[in-house]
Formats: C-alpha cells, sequence, structure tokens
C-alpha cells in the first residue's frame, strides 16, 4: 500500500492537474473584453446620449473584467470572484507583476457601485472626464493581457 503525498494535489482520471493548462473559452473572453471596450470606447468618443456615465462605466469594468479573466484562464487560474478587488489579488496571486502599478486603479473601480451587499447596494454613477480616465486604464489592460496571452 502506498503512502499519501502531503501537498500533492490528485488529478481526476481524464482531467489535468488543476492550474496545469488553459480553462476552454479563455478565447471567448478575450474577444469579449475586445469587444466591450471597442463599444465603450466609440460611444463615449461619439458622445451618445443613450450611453450614459453609468452604461458607459459598465461597459469598461465588463471588459477588464473579461480581459482579466481571459488571462487568468489561458494560464489555468481562476479568481475567487468577479469584483475588480478579487480580479486584481487573482492577477497578484498567480501572475505577480502581470498588472504591475494598475492594481491599486483597478480595484478603485469597485466604489461606483457596491452591489454585492443588498443592505449596502449603492451606485455613484462617474463623470464623464472619470470614463476618460477608466478607458485609458482599459486600454493599457488590454494591451497587457494582449502581450501576456501571447507570450503564454
Amino acid at each position: 500500500m502506498s503512502k499519501p503525498r502531503k501537498g500533492v494535489i490528485a488529478s481526476l482520471a481524464g482531467f489535468p492537474a488543476p492550474g496545469s493548462e488553459p480553462i476552454k473559452g479563455w478565447e471567448d473572453f478575450l474577444r469579449e473584453g475586445k469587444q466591450f471596450l471597442a463599444t465603450a470606447n466609440n460611444a463615449y468618443a461619439q458622445r451618445k446620449e443613450a450611453f450614459t456615465t453609468a452604461i458607459l462605466y459598465n461597459l469598461v469594468a465588463m471588459a477588464i473584467e473579461k480581459l482579466i479573466m481571459a488571462l487568468l484562464m489561458k494560464s489555468g487560474k481562476l479568481p475567487y470572484n468577479h469584483t475588480m478587488h478579487d480580479l486584481v489579488a487573482a492577477i497578484d496571486e498567480f501572475l505577480p507583476g502581470e498588472l504591475a502599478e494598475l492594481g491599486e486603479e483597478l480595484k478603485g473601480l469597485d466604489g461606483f457601485q457596491e452591489i454585492c451587499d443588498l443592505e449596502g447596494y449603492s451606485i455613484s454613477p462617474p463623470t464623464m472626464e472619470q470614463i476618460g480616465g477608466m478607458l485609458t486604464l482599459a486600454l493599457e489592460v488590454q494591451a497587457r493581457v494582449m502581450n501576456s496571452v501571447i507570450d503564454r
């Protein structure tokens, strides 16, 4: 009878060991993230009335979420949750340095919508100027993610 080994994760028959291979669908997340960002960028540039700052914020946040998820999934990892805090924490844990100095700025995006707690639910729409900064941030995230997924 063999002795159990501590610290070894047993893989299930027919499945790769956790975190060892890309998670299926990462390319879809990458494509969708780029699409959300393109939509937000175009709507912001054209100042279409239907695209309020609240809607633009959500498009930018979805773009960033999808892009970061694509990078994590390509690396075989998943975050605990999908808030910006959790996405940044997962990148810092699994892929240290990938987002470098962007982490605090990304986590700041969570402050505009706190919707996880029904008791403390709050939404504070950003200004159009803040949207411009968010788009700049999202474009930097996209550039880093694109470079990283090509390298992996």
